[in-house]
């Protein structure tokens, strides 16, 4: 790179920084406050004046929707919309010499309409849906330009460890502002505030933190020049992102251990995100746990999981990174099946799986990238990248459409939840395919290996 250290370690920490904005929004809002806060409006507006034994749907564009699913369709429709514009915004953000300036265009929108959740209340569930599906999409075309921001402020040999720390950062500041989220929601009356306008506020606090940090890396990375890209006077027209993208998807098939290891976890995955997702409305609805007891549950995870991925870190040395992550998938399935095993209103039981969780999922989530940077091939690290964020959070629409479904269908999401199993053990046997070994060397050669 042609910028001195000292401008790219300070650009550095400012990317950091959005990982600690966008975090914020990810375990106040979609991990935990939204679906449950969505249900009950969604149930209210179904079925008014009625607390319990609402059998009603809502009109969703003309189908019929149940109340206790509306959140999981709705964070559906998010992904698959994403999955959809994920891998043109890669392009776009290989082909754009100022990357944090599209940055700052996605995540400010996304925080927008986080933060004018607030007005969600009432029988107001269609505002709730529109404002999740701007808020998500937006947060995820934000990410694949975050992740290709990465090859632009570390080398091949730090980009392991410049990750990390973004990683770090993230579940840091989600951590904190759901503290102090977690406060307001336990005692509302304490603020002056009723127990639904706490979470309202929380909801709308998640959005400002995630628009005012975002200030930062867009502000910071200004500080690396302009990269260079294709001449303009070739590559101008619209359909320029289109071709470069058609160019990568089919470099694919040079890379074989790529690809194989992105459909192993886009179906793992898949299973993860959709736990992740699950979690809260599955621990309000089935096991009757409050919005402060889910809040402290999240809190939970998220320290857990800064330890559970430097543990993996040190299991991966010691077994491999491949090894470790197959090991942290069997600790998924023992997750799926501890939940549903779990009696309604044993809180001390769900945290002791609180604990299993964070440490499994910060290890797969850290292992599974680093796997992944050792497989894309030199030159082509930003292209890759946004595949590996299609298929981490564009692409996970499958598993909540299975548990939205489960759950309609038999009336209860403990059987919902057992559905999920199958993410789990499909995944591991799709990564049991990948060869390493012969992954990096053609990662390095940019060829075929040699058998």
């Amino acid at each position: 790179m042609s910028t001195t250290d000292a401008t790219l370690r300070r650009a550095r920490r400012s990317w950091y920084v959005y990982d600690w904005a966008n975090s914020a929004f990810v375990t106040t809002t979609q991990t935990v406050l939204l679906a449950p806060y969505l249900t009950v409006v969604a149930r209210r507006a179904a079925c008014p004046g009625a607390s319990e034994g609402c059998t009603a749907t809502l009109s969703v564009l003309g189908v019929p929707v149940a109340p206790g699913s509306l959140a999981l369709y709705t964070t559906t429709a998010a992904t698959l919309l994403s999955a959809l514009l994920l891998p043109f915004v890669g392009a776009l953000a290989d082909r754009t010499r100022h990357r944090h300036r599209l940055l700052g265009s996605f995540a400010w929108v996304g925080a927008g309409a986080a933060t004018a959740m607030v007005a969600v209340g009432g029988d107001r569930w269609w505002l709730g849906v529109v404002l999740a599906l701007v808020a998500v999409v937006s947060l995820t075309l934000s990410l694949v330009v975050n992740d290709a921001l990465l090859v632009d402020v570390s080398g091949p040999a730090e980009r392991d460890a410049v990750s990390s720390r973004g990683w770090a950062a993230g579940y840091l500041g989600g951590f904190l502002l759901l503290g102090l989220n977690l406060l307001l929601v336990s005692s509302p009356a304490t603020f002056g505030l009723s127990a639904e306008w706490a979470v309202r506020v929380s909801l709308a606090s998640a959005g400002l933190w995630w628009g005012l940090f975002t200030i930062v890396p867009v502000v910071g990375l200004r500080r690396l020049p302009a990269r260079p890209v294709p001449d303009p006077a070739v590559d101008r027209t619209p359909a320029a992102p289109v071709r470069q993208l058609v160019r990568t998807l089919r470099g694919l098939r040079h890379h074989p251990q790529v690809l194989r290891f992105l459909l192993a976890y886009l179906v793992f995955n898949d299973g993860i995100q959709t736990v992740v997702a699950a979690s809260s409305v599955y621990g309000q609805e089935e096991l009757g746990f409050s919005s402060a007891q889910l809040l402290t549950t999240v809190l939970l995870v998220q320290a857990v999981a800064f330890l559970g991925a430097l543990a993996f870190g040190r299991l991966a040395g010691r077994f491999g990174a491949k090894r470790t992550v197959l090991g942290g998938l069997v600790l998924w399935i023992v997750v799926v099946l501890a939940a549903f095993a779990v009696p309604r209103g044993a809180f001390t039981t769900w945290l002791a799986l609180a604990v299993l969780i964070g440490v499994v999922l910060g290890g797969t989530q850290a292992l599974s990238r680093s796997l992944f940077s050792r497989l894309v091939p030199a030159g082509a690290e930003a292209e890759y990248f946004s595949l590996y964020q299609a298929g981490e959070r564009g692409t996970s629409w499958l598993g909540t459409l299975v548990f939205g479904l489960v759950a309609q269908l038999t009336g209860s999401y403990r059987p919902a939840l057992v559905a999920l199993l199958a993410f789990f053990v499909v995944g591991a046997v799709l990564l049991v395919r990948v060869d390493v070994d012969a992954g990096v060397q053609q990662a390095r050669s940019g060829t075929d290996p040699v058998r």
